[in-house]
């Protein structure tokens, strides 16, 4: 039996943005709400986001399948939830705004290039070879 493989090193960086795109939207989602009300409806979305980039970095440092398309679509859905606030505050004239919501972009987009790195999809693929096994290309 072959040892385990070594993890790679971009697996607990895809990680780490994974928990840093999490709480950008438990930020977000704070933002949102209303003084005096509370809570409102609408701040469900940016929570749901945050759970799925939790699960999606667990799966990814565990090694689990499939865990690096959690996190890439919880990036993906991040980044394009802000560029629509930045382009809802563009319309609106406030450049200040448009660049704070820009710069919350560092997140999404690097948990999403991460995510989407060969090591890290090889990392969470569901079967691993072992030594001996062949990989799908053809020996010579």
């Amino acid at each position: 039996m072959a040892p385990p493989r070594e993890r790679p090193l971009a697996v607990p960086f895809a990680a780490f943005f994974g928990l840093l795109l999490a709480a950008e939207a438990v930020w977000f989602a704070w933002l949102l709400r209303t003084p005096g009300v509370g809570w409102d409806w609408f701040v469900a979305v940016p929570l749901a986001l945050a759970v799925l980039a939790l699960v999606g970095a667990a799966l990814v440092l565990a090694g689990r399948g499939r865990g690096w398309a959690v996190l890439a679509l919880a990036a993906l859905l991040s980044a394009v939830g802000l560029l629509l606030v930045a382009l809802f505050f563009a319309v609106l004239g406030g450049d200040l705004a448009v660049g704070a919501t820009l710069l919350l972009l560092v997140g999404p987009g690097t948990s999403l290039v991460l995510a989407l790195r060969r090591p890290v999809r090889e990392w969470t693929r569901g079967h691993r070879p072992q030594e001996g096994e062949r990989s799908g290309a053809s020996a010579r």
